[in-house]
């Protein structure tokens, strides 16, 4: 019998998508354990570090494991690297009750919208949230296929996707076939209470709501979802909530691109090795992530060149350089 599940994938020190390629690889793979497993998948929230999922199941350990092995060979051929992607455990949640299974869809949809990376939810590109009642939210259009005979290039090894599944021409399987959005919209019942929930504040009102119905889940915060964020964390996410996201830094794919396009071919200029930063040691990671840093306050102070008045912290640089790899 099919349970309904969160799950949680996290990588704290280094990020497992650095452009917009790995975001499309990424979500095919886990579409294709979807499908493998015949399960039922309810939302997405794509982010650099981490990817939530809710899903109905009776095998949520397979889907994790055929999703984050085919995911881990693509990105480690891809940059050259080895090893296991992201920490061993995930989070795994067993969710029962209406406002239960709501609350987290609720949760992992708003992940641009928490991370603070779009002032709304329906800004962030990477997740499911744009699906939903897309007809009645004005979100609707007609997407240029790509044709069945190239489709192989963006889905794992010997796994074969009906032709009903259609695929973008980014090579993205359309998630308004993966994701079973009839069942996600009576969960929400309505186009405006979808908006509603999706733009409301994490306050005790959201936690009463699941008190009063009879359920073995424990309530859904803001704190359970985000597992092992720290209390500044949290505070921090609760304020973009207010949907007051800082232009000011660079999102981690910016940074990725900035490393990945600007920095990188100079290093391996005249160079056959592979331009990833995987191919560099430790102590050349962290002489360039000294360099970036100085270069980007050096940007600011002039106001001009690539990202003339944009920040980075030195979690991103930790991150995006994978300065604890090997772990």
């Amino acid at each position: 019998m099919r349970k309904t599940y969160h799950c949680c994938v996290t990588s704290h020190d280094e990020v497992m998508f650095r452009d917009e390629e790995d975001f499309v690889h990424g979500f095919n793979c886990y579409a294709s354990a979807v499908l493998e497993t015949e399960s039922r998948h309810l939302a997405d929230g794509f982010m650099t570090s981490h990817t939530h999922f809710g899903l109905q199941t009776d095998r949520y350990s397979d889907v994790i494991g055929k999703y984050r092995y085919s995911y881990s060979r693509y990105f480690n051929a891809k940059y050259g690297r080895r090893g296991r992607l992201g920490l061993k455990d995930y989070l795994h949640l067993e969710l029962d009750g209406l406002y239960h299974i709501q609350s987290c869809l609720s949760y992992i949809m708003r992940q641009g919208l928490h991370h603070g990376i779009t002032s709304t939810p329906f800004g962030y590109p990477y997740c499911s949230v744009n699906v939903i009642f897309q007809r009645e939210l004005g979100k609707y259009s007609t997407t240029q296929l790509l044709p069945e005979s190239r489709r192989y290039k963006y889905l794992p090894s010997h796994v074969v996707i009906p032709p009903t599944y259609r695929m973008d021409r980014s090579g993205l399987l359309l998630r308004e076939d993966i994701v079973d959005v009839k069942y996600v919209e009576e969960i929400y019942l309505s186009p405006r209470n979808f908006l509603y929930q999706m733009n409301r504040v994490s306050d005790d009102r959201w936690e009463l709501e699941q008190r009063e119905e009879k359920s073995s889940s424990p309530v859904i915060t803001l704190e359970l979802i985000e597992g092992a964020g720290s209390p500044d964390d949290i505070r921090k996410m609760r304020f973009n909530e207010q949907g007051r996201a800082d232009k000011r830094r660079m999102t981690d794919i910016e940074l990725c691109s900035l490393i990945d396009k600007h920095y990188l071919p100079s290093i391996y200029e005249g160079s056959r090795s592979p331009v990833s930063i995987y191919g560099l040691s430790l102590s050349s990671r962290n002489a360039l992530a000294n360099r970036i840093w100085e270069d980007v306050r050096s940007m600011q102070a002039r106001r001009q060149d690539r990202y003339p008045s944009k920040t980075v912290t030195e979690g991103q640089l930790i991150r995006c350089l994978a300065l604890r790899y090997p772990y």
